[in-house]
């Protein structure tokens, strides 16, 4: 029997050395806790994902080969997969390996680039085309790399290379309905070669891409057997027997449905963009209606009431209803908010504007103003405490470009 440890964990673009502690760190903790024979890392989980131009930069080159050495030289207990750059003579694959008794004893190199939607791995790499497998713990595993699942020939190329169970390391970042995508892919490539399939994916939000994690496990069939929590970082241990069957008795989390994982997708954004850059917390513009109620509870459920800042600023036009329902809203939250009228802003505004304006009907020009007056403060919010600005509009306003230029 075999035990394979999914860690479907958040690593940090750019910061090796962090990485690779975190790395260190997980295998000690799978091994006190599950004595494992290998455990598994998401892709380029040494560098994050992506790590795009800072690929060229020769600052990386070097942590990534010293991390390598570490790596090595840490006498781990059990064996480790994890992706990571390589910097060949040929070229720079996103590639993994399989360190072992303080050894790279395996390298395999991702054969599909993609390169549509947010993905650009071909400015970056070349692509491999040799199968890997190896043996670990009695069974025989065929690494792929994320987009390899994607398609039939990688993992075909395993099984005919021997493989009993496929490794898949993925950075797969969330959209809607990516959960069922997976699984059909994942069913497709089990019954297609006859084997099992490990997919352990990355967690955590990086710039504009969330990464849900929600690692699964697929017997031979195509079946669902695991499946990771979504949107929690987490070590998930995984028994084979000899023939590379599954041996599950862990529940399986169930997917999420569509507006529980658009939410909690908001919410891992806000928070690992805010904590990554250091920011104090957030400010926003709080009106009374939904979309900025929306926006306050989800910064609420990101970082703690406690960093969230919720700024009113009515106008001559905004109605005594609308003030209520914002600071019911943010005293229903525990949120810090604070009124700052914008009457006499605009009135100073109009003023300066009046020799231009003068024998000019009033239009969306002034309401425009209105919401740039807005954006002003709370800029300035931001400069001071160091508090970053969330944006209140939705998706729709976005969708048909219906914004105020550095409004609110």
């Amino acid at each position: 029997m075999a035990r394979i440890v999914m860690a479907q964990l958040d690593f940090w673009v750019g910061d090796v050395a962090g990485n690779t502690m975190r790395m260190i760190e997980a295998v000690r903790d799978a091994h006190a806790r599950f004595a494992p024979d290998l455990v598994v890392f998401p892709e380029l989980a040494l560098t994050g994902y992506p790590p795009e131009d800072l690929l060229w930069r020769r600052g990386l080159q070097i942590r990534v080969q010293e991390a390598l050495v570490r790596l090595k030289r840490e006498a781990l207990p059990v064996a480790i997969v994890f992706g990571y750059p390589e910097y060949a003579a040929d070229g720079l694959y996103n590639a993994a390996c399989i360190v072992e008794g303080g050894q790279v004893v395996a390298t395999y190199r991702k054969h599909r680039l993609p390169n549509y939607s947010v993905f650009d791995e071909k400015r970056y790499f070349t692509a491999g085309d040799a199968p890997c497998v190896y043996e670990c713990g009695g069974l025989r595993l065929g690494l792929t790399i994320c987009e390899d699942i994607w398609g039939p020939e990688p993992a075909a190329q395993a099984a005919a290379a021997g493989a009993q169970v496929l490794l898949n390391i993925n950075a797969s970042p969330f959209h809607v309905d990516k959960g069922v995508e997976r699984s059909l892919e994942l069913a497709q490539r089990a019954t297609e070669t006859g084997l099992p399939i490990v997919y352990v994916n990355l967690v955590g939000g990086q710039d504009e891409l969330v990464f849900d994690g929600e690692s699964l496990v697929c017997n031979a069939e195509g079946g669902i057997v695991y499946r990771a929590p979504a949107f929690a970082e987490g070590l998930h241990a995984v028994d084979f027997d000899d023939c590379g069957k599954p041996l599950v008795t862990l529940p399986v989390a169930e997917p999420l449905g569509l507006e529980a994982s658009v939410y909690k997708a908001l919410v891992q954004g806000i928070q690992d963009y805010v904590n990554r850059q250091r920011f104090r917390g957030v400010v926003l513009g709080l009106s009374g209606g939904i979309d900025s109620a929306l926006t306050l509870a989800l910064a609420v459920d990101a970082l703690g009431a406690n960093r969230v800042m919720a700024v009113l600023m009515p106008s001559a036009y905004t109605s005594a209803m609308s003030i209520d329902d914002a600071q019911a809203q943010a005293q229903t939250l525990g949120v810090q908010s604070v009124v700052l009228p914008i009457t006499e802003s605009f009135m100073a505004f109009k003023h300066t504007l009046e020799p231009v304006f003068r024998d000019l009907p009033e239009d969306v020009t002034e309401e425009n103003l209105q919401a740039r007056i807005r954006g002003v403060l709370l800029m300035a919010i931001s400069n001071k405490t160091g508090r970053m600005v969330l944006t209140t509009g939705n998706k729709s306003e976005m969708a048909v470009g219906y914004a105020t230029l550095y409004g609110d």
